[in-house]
């Protein structure tokens, strides 16, 4: 009976702009249900789709523009693809919430379990266990909230470093805190990287210095390098300094980089200390903590050329 259903030109035209304003609130993307509820007939539906006034996103969406979707319009196509309940999450929900510098081909929405996933090109609907409606933002885009967000991102990452990068760039973007990116943490029982999680949060809430010094020794007793002096005082033009690692018999320090170091705040005076450093005859390598996570061996590889350079020479 709905299909028969005609609308006179007026009615239609009505129709048509309460859909036309809810799309512009979106990225110029509705919804098919959407569509219906305004009062649109599958048939209309069907009619603006061939005459190519609108084009279809997926299988539940529809973009009145007929030329390339927005992104905004692509992220509130991933979450009607999903259903009601679901969000962005993960680094969509990132980029969503203003994330910059990190790109991504696929959109990843979360659903509850029991939820069958749908699929396209470029769309990740993933069921978890995890999913809350407590964890949604309040406006924009259906997305996780920035902490959760990028918790999961990093579960789902490719790769540690991938991982690494994607629990770091919030904070210092200022999306969110270390304080609420650890509450996020503190919700993951069972993954796979919930170690390197801990580790890289540790990082950016700051209480790390003597983890990464006492990190550093054990790594060069396991590979077999000499145990570095720790802790070791100097001075220059405005005081006393510390060195965060030194081997002085081979002129070689090597300065842990915990996050703050990239923060604008520290920039000059590390840059002082490290010339400082150089001028007195050392060599001074850089070994960001996050890089001990997920590079360790190109940067221990490092140290051991740099200690070779020193003078010193493996055992027999």
């Amino acid at each position: 009976m709905d299909e028969r259903r005609r609308h006179s030109r007026d009615d239609r035209d009505r129709i048509l702009g309460r859909i036309a304003a809810t799309a512009a609130r979106q990225g110029g993307v509705v919804s098919r249900s959407q569509a219906y509820a305004a009062g649109l007939t599958r048939g209309e539906v069907r009619a603006q789709l061939r005459a190519r006034r609108w084009q279809r996103v997926w299988s539940r969406s529809l973009c009145l523009p007929t030329g390339a979707v927005s992104e905004t319009g692509l992220q509130w196509a991933a979450v009607f693809e999903g259903g009601d309940h679901a969000m962005l999450d993960g680094e969509s929900s990132l980029v969503a919430s203003g994330l910059t510098g990190y790109e991504t081909s696929v959109h990843r929405v979360s659903v509850p379990r029991g939820v069958t996933p749908l699929r396209g090109a470029g769309l990740d609907v993933r069921r978890t266990r995890r999913w809350s409606a407590d964890d949604r933002t309040t406006s924009g885009v259906p997305r996780t909230r920035v902490p959760v967000a990028a918790v999961r991102a990093a579960m789902w990452a490719r790769t540690d470093k991938q991982a690494a990068l994607l629990l770091t760039m919030p904070v210092q973007q200022g999306l969110t805190t270390a304080e609420y990116l650890g509450r996020a943490l503190l919700a993951v029982r069972r993954d796979r990287r919930r170690e390197l999680m801990h580790a890289v949060v540790n990082d950016l809430l700051g209480g790390v210095r003597s983890l990464g010094e006492l990190d550093v020794a054990r790594e060069c007793r396991r590979r077999g390098l000499p145990e570095p002096d720790r802790q070791v005082v100097r001075r220059g033009r405005d005081g006393r300094y510390y060195l965060d690692v030194c081997w002085d018999a081979f002129h070689l320090v090597v300065e842990v980089d915990g996050i703050h170091h990239s923060w604008a705040t520290s920039v000059v005076p590390d840059a002082l200390r490290q010339n400082e450093v150089v001028l007195g005859g050392s060599r001074v390598l850089r070994l960001p903590l996050l890089g001990l996570r997920v590079a360790a061996d190109d940067f221990f590889d490092q140290v051991g050329r740099g200690l070779r350079s020193g003078g010193w020479q493996e055992a027999a």
